[in-house]
């Protein structure tokens, strides 16, 4: 019988920030249990109140990491690239790489924006959309008007992605992304 490794603190509390990603994208703030994340993580509940303290510190932990991961994305396709052709590469890896290709992204980042009520929640939820303006401002150097149009078709794409109709199925929908494709 072989030796089951022991894992160090910080892969434990990467296995529960995954864990609860996914619970909290499909259930939010107040529908995901802890209890779900620390099974879904193979751990026990007690294990993850010592690492994050409350459901909520973990909640903007998985909010924060949202964010980074989008700014990470961003870096990556803007990488060598300046103005408009940044904005371009990174609205299109946006699309590519998280809207499209991982729901459950764009469901987590859909319940930080509903758990906005909450004060902490807030900060952390505007900080992070912050970071992502300044990056994208920086990056581009680009009129404020053409950077708030990026966000905004952005905006529009999760909505209409979370609707599921992002496949350009339902009419309207299809006539709102072919309006995006010149901007």
């Amino acid at each position: 019988m072989k030796a089951r490794e022991r894992k160090t603190k910080e892969e434990r509390r990467d296995e529960i920030l995954d864990a609860a990603f996914q619970e909290f994208a499909r259930r939010g703030l107040d529908g995901a249990s802890t209890e779900d994340i620390a099974r879904r993580a193979g751990i026990s509940q007690p294990y993850v109140f010592r690492l994050f303290g409350t459901k909520k510190a973990l909640f903007t932990a998985v909010t924060a990491r949202c964010f980074r991961r989008t700014l990470e994305v961003f870096g990556r396709a803007a990488e060598g690239k300046r103005g408009a052709e940044a904005l371009t590469a990174m609205g299109d890896a946006y699309v590519d790489q998280l809207l499209m290709q991982d729901r459950t992204f764009l469901l987590a980042q859909m319940q930080a924006y509903a758990a906005c009520d909450d004060d902490e929640i807030r900060d952390v939820v505007r900080n992070g959309y912050g970071d992502l303006v300044a990056y994208v401002e920086r990056v581009t150097d680009l009129p404020a008007e053409e950077v708030s149009r990026f966000f905004a078709n952005g905006m529009l794409l999760n909505v209409i992605a979370s609707m599921g109709v992002a496949d350009g199925a339902e009419p309207w929908a299809a006539r709102l992304i072919e309006g995006l494709k010149d901007h």
